[in-house]
C-alpha cells in the first residue's frame, strides 16, 4: 500500500455508479471529485459521508465516525477498510428504448388487427446520490446505462403500452394518424414515469418518443395502404367502390361474345365513355341493366303516364318513376252536378237555376259548388263570392280587401283630377264631384 493513497474516477460518461476497487485506505488517502461526480465513503454497509467536487483526505477531522470504527495505534496513519463510490451527476440525454414484440391493437377506425411498435429515447440525471446508492446499486461494481434501461424497461413499457392504446380506443385514433400525437402521448408517459424515477433518486429531464408505426410487412397493414390509396383515386376521379364494380361487370359482360347483350352492353359503354366516368355513367348504366332485367313489351302494350309523360306496361297500377296511381285516377268521381244550397237537390253543374225550387245557382268561381246570394265566401272550399270585382283580372275580392288574392293588385283607386283615393263602385269623387268614366 503507498504512503499517500490518490482515488479518483476519470471514467466514461455512460456509468452512473463506480466502486473504487481498492477498499485498503489511509486516513491521509486523496480523494479526488470532479465537478460532475460526487463520491460517498461506506463502512460496514453504511454511509459515512457525502464528498462533492474537490481534492479531500480522508481523516477523522473530515469523516464523521471515523474515529469510533476505526483505531489509531499506527502512529496517525491508520489503515481501515472501506468503499469508496462515484456517482456520475451529468446529464444524459440519449438513454434509448423500445418495444421488444409489437403490440397487437384494433384499429378504432378501420377495425383491423395490427402491430404497433415504438421506439425513442429520454434523459436523466442522478439527483440523490444516496438514495440512488442505497436504493438501486447494490453488490455491482458498475452502474451503467444498460444497466438504466434494465431495471427500469418494465416501468417504461407498461406505461408506453397502456397509452398508446387508451388513445387508440378511447380517444378514437386511427394507428395510421397516431404520429400526429406523439408529442402529447410523450408528455403523459414523462408525467407517469418521473415520480417512479424520482423515488430512487433519478430525475427525468425529457421523454420523447421518435415513432409509433407499424410493419411494413404486415399484411393488415398492406391492405389498409391499398385500399386507402385505392378509396383516394376514386376521390379524384369521382365515383365510388359500387359504380366501378357496377363498370367492371358491365364491361365484361359486353366483352362476352356469347351473351345476347353484348351489343347493346357494348354500346352503353361507349355512350358512359361520353359523359365520362362519374354519376353520368351510374345512371346509363343502371337504365341499360334495367333494360336488360325486364321482359321486352311491344310499343302498343305500353302506357303514358299523365303526369310524367314515363312509359309503363298495360298492366300497371303505378307509374315506376314518379309512383303515380292509374287506381286512383280511374276511380276518382267526376262531379257534373252540384247540389242546391237552398233545398238541398242536385242540378246540373252548369245551370243557371236549381230545377227543383228556382233557386238561384251562385256558383262559386274555384269549385263550382252552389252558395247563398249573400255569402261572402264558399261554404264548401272558403274561396271568396261576391265582393268587388277586381279592375285587373276581374277575380270578386272580399269588401274589406285592399288587394286582390289572385294577382295582388290594389284595390284602391285614384281621382284622375284631384288623385283623392276611391272605393270600388263609387261614379262620383267625393272630394271635387269629378264624374268617373265607367
Amino acid at each position: 500500500m503507498a504512503i499517500v493513497e490518490v482515488v479518483k474516477f476519470d471514467g466514461p460518461a455512460d456509468v452512473f455508479a463506480w466502486k473504487y476497487p481498492n477498499q485498503e485506505l489511509g486516513t491521509w488517502t486523496q480523494l479526488i471529485v470532479n465537478e460532475t461526480q460526487e463520491a460517498i465513503l461506506f463502512k460496514g454497509g453504511k454511509a459515512l459521508d457525502l464528498f462533492g467536487a474537490g481534492r479531500h483526505t480522508l481523516s477523522t477531522q473530515n469523516i464523521p465516525g471515523l474515529q469510533a470504527i476505526v483505531n489509531l495505534p499506527f502512529g496517525g496513519r491508520s489503515p481501515f477498510t472501506a468503499e469508496v463510490w462515484y456517482v456520475n451527476k451529468i446529464s444524459s440525454l440519449d438513454v434509448k428504448w423500445g418495444t421488444a414484440t409489437p403490440l397487437q391493437l384494433q384499429d378504432p377506425k378501420y377495425q383491423i388487427i395490427a402491430s404497433v411498435r415504438s421506439f425513442g429515447q429520454f434523459g436523466l440525471q442522478i439527483e440523490d446520490t444516496r438514495k440512488f446508492l442505497l436504493k438501486l446499486i447494490g453488490t455491482i461494481p458498475v452502474f451503467d446505462k444498460d444497466a438504466m434501461t434494465r431495471h427500469f424497461r418494465g416501468v417504461l413499457m407498461m406505461n408506453i403500452h397502456e397509452l398508446i392504446s387508451s388513445y387508440l380506443i378511447f380517444k378514437k385514433i386511427s394507428i395510421l394518424e397516431i404520429n400526429a400525437y406523439i408529442s402529447e402521448i410523450s408528455k403523459h408517459i414523462e408525467e407517469r414515469i418521473a415520480p417512479v424515477f424520482l423515488e430512487y433518486g433519478i430525475r427525468i429531464l425529457n421523454f420523447f418518443i421518435d415513432s409509433i408505426n407499424i410493419p411494413d410487412d404486415d399484411p393488415a397493414t398492406v391492405r389498409l395502404k391499398e385500399a386507402l390509396s385505392k378509396k383516394a383515386e376514386m376521390d379524384i376521379l369521382g365515383y365510388t367502390y359500387q359504380q366501378e364494380r357496377t363498370f367492371d361487370t358491365l364491361e365484361g359482360a359486353a366483352r362476352n361474345e356469347g351473351s345476347g347483350s353484348a351489343n347493346v352492353m357494348g354500346a352503353g359503354i361507349g355512350l358512359g365513355m361520353g359523359f365520362g366516368i362519374g354519376g353520368a355513367v351510374g345512371n346509363q348504366m343502371s337504365g341499360l341493366t334495367n333494360q336488360m332485367n325486364i321482359a321486352p313489351v311491344a310499343p302498343a302494350d305500353n302506357k303514358a303516364c299523365p303526369k310524367c309523360q314515363s312509359t309503363n306496361r298495360q298492366d300497371a297500377q303505378f307509374c315506376a318513376s314518379c309512383g303515380y296511381s292509374y287506381v286512383a285516377a280511374a276511380t276518382a268521381p267526376q262531379a257534373t252536378e252540384v247540389q242546391c244550397n237552398s233545398c238541398g237537390q242536385t242540378f246540373p253543374k252548369g245551370a243557371k237555376f236549381c230545377l227543383h225550387c228556382g233557386d238561384p245557382n251562385n256558383a262559386c268561381s274555384k269549385c263550382g259548388a252552389d252558395n247563398a246570394q249573400d255569402a261572402v265566401s264558399c261554404a264548401k272550399c272558403g274561396h271568396t263570392i261576391g265582393g268587388n270585382p277586381c279592375h285587373n283580372c276581374g277575380e270578386s275580392v272580399d269588401p274589406a280587401g285592399k288587394f286582390c288574392m289572385n294577382c295582388g293588385t290594389s284595390m284602391s283607386l285614384k281621382c284622375g283630377q284631384c288623385q283623392h283615393e276611391i272605393k270600388p263602385g263609387q261614379k262620383f269623387c267625393l272630394e271635387c264631384g269629378n264624374k268617373l268614366i265607367e
